[in-house]
């Protein structure tokens, strides 16, 4: 096959996944189970956000005052706020998303100083190594097209700097009630950042677990998250190093 025509096949496969990932978004209509009024959803979200805060401060970032940051897929904002309030400016935190009416929410929601845009990860406009953190979370799960995963991790290989830091949080397991999502596994994670430093390990306490537990008691919820096989997600850090590729999975 010729070269020209291996890349526009990509490209037209790219465009039907993205196609495919915003009508799957548009048929989630059921919201009411992520209230942050539901227990189980403040105790995910706060432990999310505590062991977050901890590996930043693990590999010495504890002032966000001067890190530009990016979040592929930022839905409608929450982990730009987070940031904003945990003491990175608005000025320095980008977003970008696929699907407008979520652009729209991020950019309503956030200080007006925040660039959200309507744009796709696999094609960034953003130069070589500009950002210092890059966070996805839960996007990769729903991307079934493997080309199209590929894509993405090469462009959020390109922007971050030498020295920085991809986040990552996302399912590690399959959801059975949820066919427009699949969990990405470490071999997979490796694969798709290949020659990186990889650090995982694996929280939140699997929802149905949480959902169940967490009106009754908040301290059962802390002590089976220490399990590892009951956590559905994996938390972790990549480093764009030439370094031989380093896995810890608690």
């Amino acid at each position: 096959m010729h070269e020209q025509s291996m890349n526009v096949l990509p490209a037209r496969t790219a465009e039907v996944e993205e196609s495919r990932i915003r009508t799957a978004y548009a048929r989630r209509q059921n919201q009411a189970m992520y209230s942050w009024f539901l227990p189980s959803t403040l105790f995910i979200v706060q432990e999310r956000e505590r062991r977050l805060l901890a590996l930043l401060k693990q590999h010495g970032i504890e002032e966000l005052g001067t890190k530009k940051i990016l979040e592929i897929g930022c839905g409608s904002g929450y982990w730009l706020r987070a940031f904003i309030q945990w003491g990175a400016r608005p000025q320095n935190i980008f977003g970008v998303d696929l699907i407008p009416d979520r652009v729209d929410e991020a950019r309503m929601l956030c200080p007006a100083a925040v660039d959200v845009r309507l744009e796709s990860g696999a094609q960034l406009r953003f130069a070589d190594a500009t950002f210092d953190l890059v966070l996805q979370s839960t996007v990769f799960t729903s991307i079934l097209d493997p080309h199209l995963k590929q894509k993405v991790a090469h462009e959020m290989l390109r922007v971050v700097k030498n020295d920085g830091l991809i986040l990552w949080y996302d399912f590690h397991v399959n959801n059975p009630s949820n066919p427009d999502v699949r969990g990405v596994t470490k071999g997979e994670i490796t694969q798709l950042f290949s020659g990186c430093r990889i650090e995982l390990e694996r929280i939140t306490l699997a929802p149905p677990i949480c959902r169940l537990l967490a009106p009754y008691t908040w301290l059962g919820c802390y002590l089976l998250e220490r399990i590892p096989w009951l956590c559905t997600h994996y938390l972790g850090v990549i480093k764009k190093q030439g370094l031989n590729i380093l896995e810890s999975v608690l």
